[in-house]
């Protein structure tokens, strides 16, 4: 029996844990149901392509019997770069299907009411929802980790004065279909060594605006909380769990 290298041993280790409490999410949330067809959004970032690969091991159980398509959304005029070729080999290897969409927004808009993170993040996501009616799907699976949906809650709190964040799991107002969170039990720091250990590929050139958002002064904000409690996250979790009115989204 070959003996297993000590980056081996932890690459199954850590298998092991996200794959319980993704499963763990799965179960006490709901979030997928016999029949589904889910849409994956697939932004090629160690997340999403956790996302895909847990996803793609689970619909091969069968139980409950679901399918998955990834689809990747190009906004041409960023300015940065994906490399879609790896992005379809990696979906091949987990059995999902994958789909490229371009998309670009107006650059002329006021961008001093809404920022280009903004612009970007509504134009991927109105596409995804047009694939996702296109292609009949009645979910569409997001990569948000524990860490995000913790850190979306603070941004709330300190910058609109509400206690709301992103659920596990969104019935749309408009249409029949629903946003889950499959990672919402996950750390980030697990997903980040996982996709280390797994040489999962980095895309050709970020965002270049992904410094202007205000989620990193929110994540050092988290650093410094678990410096006065190691279990900050869970804590937050629990709040949120134990307030449910309370526990709404802003914005999907």
């Amino acid at each position: 029996m070959k003996q297993l290298t000590p980056e081996e041993k932890e690459t199954v280790r850590l298998c092991k844990r996200l794959t319980t409490r993704f499963n763990k999410a799965c179960a006490e949330y709901g979030l997928i149901a016999d029949g589904d067809k889910i849409l994956v959004g697939l932004s090629g970032g160690k997340d999403s392509l956790a996302l895909v690969e847990m996803l793609g091991r689970r619909q091969k159980i069968y139980v409950p019997h679901f399918s998955v398509v990834a689809v990747h959304i190009i906004v041409e005029n960023i300015g940065y770069q994906s490399d879609t070729g790896y992005l379809q080999q990696f979906c091949q290897e987990q059995g999902v299907e994958f789909q490229v969409k371009t998309v670009s927004y107006e650059t002329t808009t006021d961008t001093k009411q809404k920022s280009h993170c903004f612009l970007c993040s509504w134009y991927r996501r109105k596409a995804l929802f047009d694939i996702a009616k296109e292609l009949g799907c009645n979910k569409i699976a997001l990569g948000h980790h524990k860490d995000d949906i913790v850190e979306t809650l603070l941004m709330n709190l300190v910058y609109q004065g509400a206690f709301a964040t992103m659920p596990p799991m969104l019935q749309m107002n408009k249409f029949p279909m629903k946003i889950i969170r499959p990672l919402c039990l996950l750390r980030e720091e697990d997903i980040r060594r996982y996709a280390e250990l797994r040489e999962y590929r980095k895309m050709p050139k970020l965002c270049p605006f992904e410094k202007e958002s205000s989620r990193s002064d929110v994540k050092q904000l988290v650093r410094q909380l678990e410096q006065l409690n190691p279990e900050f996250l869970d804590s937050a979790w629990g709040a949120m769990e134990n307030i449910k009115t309370g526990y709404l989204p802003q914005k999907i």
